[in-house]
């Protein structure tokens, strides 16, 4: 019902020409007080507010980097604190503005919109006595990578990116990958992957998500400014080989090599090492902004740690069945609501027939209808085991999940968490085995299985919706043999 997941392994790899990441033509370094003042910045529609820290006492005016956020932050107050003021100590003036968040959602993301909101930023910057307004660099982290580049295409009056961390390949792409690595580290069973593309691959319930496949290649292919491509070798979510690979190939198209590579030693994605920013990526990073235009070629080219990159980040295989996340969505709800109507109605009808027991009596009636010997007790455990297996397996990814993101293994979890989903798997279809077994015996008995309107209705739908979360547990892995 869904398709496998075999990812590709990487066959290409980058040449590390030096250990030492120092940039060649970097001036030497000087130290300066940081003065910071807030302002706001126009947008269309809006507006936000902006950190800008300035060198005291450099020579004007100065060079000036802008600061695309990623995915995880979104106030100046708290993000990219040490890089900008590094900048700022070195010389540079720095400008941190809060991300637009009116239009920015989890389900709705414009990438080209974000990048003209970005560009009044620079506007700012370069309306300031104190920057050169041709000599304005844009720093963005991580999903800022598919922000930038379409800034540089908007605006080629900007000097120079530093693209750190930068995913490259689409967001259904990037999510794949990332999904696969943390699983891999987390050391899950090889029959969890294949949930990888059934869950990337789907559409999300309520629609957006467009995004998801927003491509920036056409967008790379055409930066003409030099590019400082920055990547922790401890950063297992993102293609840290082929994202450097690709930048390269891709501004060759438009006839451009100025790309400047480096690799900080066990860096994750923020390039921090025991939760501190690299102090030599803070001293590299002055260097190559203060050394433009002399260091959009530096050697060498590529430096740092030899990074590893087991598999490519490539195309998702989409779900033949079940791909519509709100079908999938709907199926799950209304299986789980079908039976509790169901109960509710089988409950329902039996304080009715007690009600008015003592009338039937009085008046000789036949007692009250129930269902076949056997059949309730087991149309309960159907419908018991099946739900428990369901939460059951909903407790086990978020599990995952937070050990995964979290870089942690816990065999306990990981390992007996599954083998207990299965288990539990299992009990649900021996209860279904037993229900028709039950049926097929008071059938042959001559026993009306389910007397009444209601308890017609009721037995149907508990047997339904447990056939819909059955097919649901297999569809996400529970029954199968193998990945």
């Amino acid at each position: 019902m869904g398709p496998r997941w075999d990812p590709t392994p990487l066959a290409d790899e980058i040449e590390v020409e030096a250990v030492s990441t120092a940039i060649g033509e970097a001036p030497a370094p000087a130290t300066y007080d940081v003065r910071t003042v807030e302002v706001t910045v126009p947008l269309d529609g809006t507006s936000v507010r902006a950190r800008i820290s300035l060198p005291v006492g450099a020579p004007t005016p100065a060079p000036a980097v802008l600061f695309v956020h990623g995915a995880g932050t979104g106030k100046f107050s708290r993000a990219f604190t040490e890089p900008a003021r590094a900048l700022a100590a070195a010389g540079v003036v720095t400008m941190v503005p809060d991300k637009r968040l009116d239009t920015y959602t989890t389900s709705h993301r414009d990438y080209v919109a974000m990048a003209r909101d970005y560009l009044h930023s620079v506007e700012l910057l370069r309306d300031r006595p104190e920057v050169d307004p041709d000599r304005v660099v844009v720093y963005a982290e991580s999903e800022g990578g598919w922000i930038a580049p379409v800034m540089a295409v908007e605006d080629p009056r900007i000097e120079a990116l530093v693209l750190v961390s930068s995913p490259v390949v689409p967001p259904r792409q990037q999510a794949a990958f990332a999904v696969d690595a943390y699983l891999r580290n987390t050391g899950v069973p090889q029959a969890v992957f294949r949930a990888i593309p059934r869950a990337v691959g789907m559409s999300m319930p309520g629609g957006g998500f467009e995004y998801a496949d927003f491509d920036v290649q056409p967008w790379q292919e055409r930066i003409t400014q030099p590019v400082l491509v920055v990547y922790g070798t401890g950063d297992a979510s993102m293609p840290i080989v082929q994202g450097a690979l690709q930048i390269r190939s891709d501004l060759a198209a438009a006839g451009n090599d100025d790309v400047t590579v480096r690799y900080y030693d066990g860096a994750n994605h923020g390039i921090r090492v025991g939760g501190r920013v690299v102090p030599t990526y803070l001293e590299d990073l002055a260097g190559w902004v203060l050394g433009q235009p002399a260091t959009a070629d530096a050697s060498p080219r590529v430096a740092g740690a030899t990074p590893t990159q087991t598999y490519v980040a490539g195309p998702v295989p989409q779900p033949g069945w079940l791909r519509d996340g709100t079908v999938l969505l709907g199926l799950v709800i209304g299986a789980l609501g079908t039976m509790a109507l169901c109960a509710a109605g089988v409950g329902t009808t039996r304080v009715v027939q007690h009600a008015t027991a003592g009338r039937r009596a009085r008046q000789d009636a036949a007692p009250p209808r129930r269902y076949a010997r056997g059949v309730a007790g087991r149309l309960a455990l159907v419908a018991g085991t099946t739900v428990v297996t369901a939460v059951a397996l909903v407790w086990y990814v978020v599990s995952v999940a937070r050990l995964a993101v979290d870089y942690e293994r816990n065999a306990w979890i990981v390992q007996g968490g599954w083998v207990a989903v299965r288990l539990l798997g299992i009990a649900a279809v021996v209860a279904a085995v037993l229900l028709a077994r039950r049926v097929h015996d008071a059938r042959q008995d001559g026993d009306v299985v389910a007397p009444g309107v209601v308890r017609t209705v009721a037995a149907g739908g508990v047997v339904l919706g447990s056939a819909v979360l059955l097919v649901v547990l297999a569809y996400w892995g529970v029954y199968q043999l193998g990945i």
